[in-house]
């Protein structure tokens, strides 16, 4: 359920602003709610060095 919680703030955070009238901020936060997580599942693990 914590997995969650961030996509719930986003979506909260978006709606709260599209409720402002805020619709350009709101969806400036979902783009970039989007390339962050993109970004995430895309990006290279980071590898420890080999040992024995």
């Amino acid at each position: 359920m914590r997995a969650f919680v961030p996509w719930l703030a986003v979506l909260a955070v978006v709606l709260l602003l599209d409720a402002l009238r805020l619709r350009a901020l709101a969806a400036l936060v979902s783009v970039a709610w989007l390339a962050w997580c993109v970004w995430s599942w895309i990006r290279p693990a980071r590898r420890r060095p080999y040992r024995d």
